[in-house]
């Protein structure tokens, strides 16, 4: 299965509560953090709550 990698690249300070605490779900806490995901539909979801906040890319 496919994974990706979750970069955040803006703040989410000034945000909604729920995407925040969507970046925290993913594992992100601060600019520059990254993550590795599965790629799931579930984790698809997230990734599209917080898209203006991060960078993703595929990750053989």
């Amino acid at each position: 299965m496919a994974r990706l990698k979750v970069t955040q690249v803006k703040s989410g300070i000034g945000g909604k509560q729920n995407q925040r605490d969507t970046l925290r779900t993913i594992g992100l806490k601060r600019i520059g953090d990254t993550a590795v995901k599965e790629d799931r539909p579930e984790i698809r979801g997230m990734l599209n709550t917080v898209s203006h906040l991060i960078s993703v890319e595929e990750v053989d």
